[in-house]
């Protein structure tokens, strides 16, 4: 069955383990490999007639991989189909199994194959069967000579189980990639697909599973989840006719240093829209007019030393602890008292920065920290660079040292807790402003106050902020602001 972006299993996948996926349907079930590619070429020329119905004519681009021997197939399918087919030919050709005999049959069925020469592509769809999940290193130049013609060409691309150049395990682009239209994916969804450069080379996802019987993928423990909105939503109940505010918790926001009241606004209005059932500030007196009449059901609390915090920490069922908190004495003195609350606390922001590199939190209560890769490079002592390169291993690394729930920031966001590994595709470029990250602390907190355990929490939180924040770039995406998102989180955590 061909299923599309808005229904893909919740599954992920490594290369490898979509490799031993692909051997035991070969070996143990006795599906020859090219009855498999057969099965994905009939998947690839669907999803062709579903995005480009007035579409007859493809550019095809093969390497000598399985991924060749899918596009092969796809040419002989499609000169039946009185498609105009010419093919492509980079690098050497397939010397042996499938993807040679995948080859014979579409010269065989009359595809026009010719060695490329630099030829730019003017017309039709161009389908990349270039390079697939076995890709190791950098792309060779020959290899991205094609991917540059193929990005420059301009006409729509339909990538064959992964596109050219893309880190199936990790997202990083391995020196040049396809960008895609729409990437038909193959047995097990690769979680690179889902996370990093992945957003600019994926473009809209199909997934077969090519008939692959369940039996085959019991011994394969999935290497990530992939969340959807709905599923989360199943971790926050019902409220009860009889409720009351005592029910939802009662979430302390720590932060607001001189110059940035704005960030512990944010995240206050954000639990309060996320139904937490009381929120207090502990932010610099100068804010305190502005913050009641931002958000007057929100009480304000002018702190100037740990010794005024005591008093609202002996209240609050959660505390998050960053907004605007700055780097300076008056913010380290607070987040060195707030680390010994024995409850839940989420650290955001300048909270994650004063904990400087590599640290421990030595915490017997739930903590859930949310860098952006910068931050993260920070904690891990690397550069922000290594940790984009792949943001699996810096969020599990971040789990391990910390023993957080670690929520790590950026196009598809990822999440590392004792559970294993999630992420989360709600969100838009939109989101690339200021106080965005303020939002999302506000709803972490909201949501541990009422009850959820710190990954159900991290996990709603991501998935509803980014869709709220879909919601807000209704009507574009430049321009959105922090405070929109806001305005549609109540819809969202309300279907």
């Amino acid at each position: 069955m061909l299923r599309c972006s808005d229904n893909l299993p919740t599954t992920l996948y490594t290369a490898e383990q979509v490799r031993a996926l692909d051997a035991c349907v070969i070996e143990q079930h006795g599906v020859p490999g090219i009855q498999l590619m057969l099965k994905a070429s009939r998947a690839l020329l669907s999803t062709l007639e579903i995005q480009w119905p007035d579409c007859r004519e493809l550019q095809v681009f093969c390497g000598k991989g399985n991924n060749a021997g899918d596009a092969y197939l796809l040419a002989a399918l499609a000169i039946e189909r009185d498609y105009k087919v010419q093919l492509w030919q980079v690098g050497d050709v397939p010397q042996r199994g499938d993807a040679l005999a995948a080859r014979e049959r579409a010269i065989a069925a009359g595809v026009s194959v010719k060695a490329w020469q630099g030829e730019q592509p003017t017309k039709g769809v161009i389908v990349d069967g270039l390079l697939g999940t076995g890709l190791q290193g950098e792309v060779r130049p020959r290899f991205a000579d094609a991917i540059g013609a193929i990005n420059r060409s301009g006409l729509p691309v339909l990538a064959v189980d992964v596109p050219s150049g893309l880190c199936s395990d990790s997202g990083q682009i391995l020196g040049d990639a396809v960008h895609a239209s729409v990437t038909v994916c193959f047995i097990g969804l690769k979680r690179g697909l889902f996370t990093g450069a992945a957003a600019d080379c994926v473009g809209h996802l199909y997934f077969s599973d090519l008939e692959a019987p369940s039996t085959a993928y019991q011994n394969q423990i999935p290497a990530a989840r992939h969340l959807r909105l709905d599923d989360c939503l199943s971790a926050l109940p019902a409220r009860a006719r009889c409720a009351h505010k005592g029910h939802f918790g009662h979430v302390l926001i720590v932060g607001g240093d001189h110059g940035m009241g704005g960030a512990i606004m944010l995240a206050a209005a954000a639990a309060a829209r996320c139904g937490a059932g009381l929120i207090s500030c502990a932010t610099r007196g100068e804010h305190t007019t502005a913050l009641l009449a931002n958000r007057p059901e929100v009480m304000v609390h002018a702190v100037e030393a740990p010794a005024q915090l005591e008093p609202l920490l002996a209240r609050a069922s959660v505390v998050v602890i960053g907004p605007g908190l700055g780097q300076n004495d008056w913010g380290r003195m607070l987040l060195t008292r707030t680390l010994t609350f024995k409850k839940p606390i989420v650290l955001d922001a300048d909270a994650l920065n004063l904990l400087g590199p590599k640290p421990t939190l030595a915490r017997n209560a739930p903590t859930v920290i949310t860098p952006h890769p910068g931050e993260a490079g920070r904690l891990l002592d690397v550069a922000s660079t290594t940790v984009q390169r792949d943001r699996f291993a810096a969020a599990q690394d971040l789990h391990l040292q910390t023993g957080a729930t670690v929520l790590l920031k950026g196009a598809g966001t990822v999440i590392a807790d004792s559970q294993g590994i999630a992420v989360c595709n709600y969100g838009n470029p939109g989101m690339a402003s200021g106080g965005m990250g303020d939002v999302l602390s506000g709803v972490i907190g909201a949501l541990l106050a009422q009850q959820l355990s710190p990954g159900e929490a991290t996990c709603l939180a991501a998935c509803a902020h980014g869709a709220a924040a879909d919601l807000a770039a209704q009507n574009g995406e430049r321009g959105l602001l922090a405070s929109d998102v806001i305005d549609h989180l109540r819809n969202v955590l309300n279907p």
